[in-house]
């Protein structure tokens, strides 16, 4: 049976307290992933921190150029907020491609890359929209904060706030999903920043990354034919029942063709 106690923190300080006074403590947010490894077994906290009820870790504001995003704003919230339709109306059109509507109402940004599972969407939109990780103890740049798989650059106890996306000058995201999860088996998000092209790709490896050929390329000349003589490595990408390595390194252009005509 169940063996941990329920806290609900009213603020950060008093949520990264918690994290200090216990053996084994998990904090929740959406709990998209970490409910159903309870009911798995396959995770014993000590202790919950349920985050829902601190409103510091909530709400989209337009902020220096770009968009500030709580950390445990809810997918469906960022779908439909008017802000992020106007200033980035990419990632309003990647987060309403989350799940279904039950996961969009319930996960979390923050909570989605945590945990920096290798299909997620969000893990694109925080390295190609050169987004900036705050947290309780520092801001780390997107770039850096994804090393591997279900790995991120956060240390014990430090617990995600916000997240600061750059508004590009146009950008996309197209994935090819599974049809019954939604995950992306390949996703590409393609942004514009002046002159510089960024491609970021999840889905396909173990952690998302950049496609340099392709941002080259790109940057050169910005159409989706500029991409037919750019390609990713199908070597160390995912390999499994949904899609072979090679069959992704393929969809990889194949989406990155269609961010691109979607920009327009």
């Amino acid at each position: 049976m169940y063996a941990f106690t329920y806290h609900r923190p009213k603020s950060v300080a008093d949520a990264v307290s918690l994290l200090g006074q216990f053996e084994d403590p998990k904090l929740l947010g959406g709990g998209q992933t970490l409910l159903p490894t309870l009911k798995q077994r396959l995770a014993r906290p000590s202790d919950l921190i349920d985050l829902g009820q601190i409103p510091e870790l909530q709400g989209i504001r337009e902020e220096a150029g770009g968009l500030t995003v709580g950390a445990f704003t809810r997918h469906a919230e960022v779908a439909h907020s008017d802000t992020v339709q106007r200033v980035i109306p990419a990632l309003a059109s990647l987060a309403e491609g989350i799940g279904d509507r039950q996961v969009r109402n319930m996960g979390t940004l923050g909570g989605s890359i945590c945990n920096a599972d290798p299909s997620a969407d969000y893990p694109a939109a925080v390295v190609a929209l050169k987004a900036t990780v705050r947290t309780d103890r520092r801001e780390i740049a997107g770039d850096d904060f994804f090393t591997g798989m279900f790995e991120t650059a956060l240390e014990p106890g430090e617990i995600i706030t916000a997240v600061h996306f750059q508004k590009p000058d146009k950008a996309a995201y197209a994935k090819f999903r599974n049809p019954a999860s939604r995950y992306a088996i390949v996703g590409v998000f393609v942004a514009v920043f002046g002159s510089e092209v960024r491609v970021a790709v999840t889905g396909a490896g173990p952690s998302v990354f950049r496609a340099d050929d392709m941002e080259t390329a790109l940057s050169q000349d910005f159409r989706a034919d500029a991409l037919n003589g750019a390609s990713v490595s199908a070597a160390g990408l995912n390999a499994d029942i949904h899609a072979s390595a090679d069959y992704r390194a393929h969809l990889v252009r194949v989406m990155a063709r269609r961010a691109v005509e979607a920009c327009g």
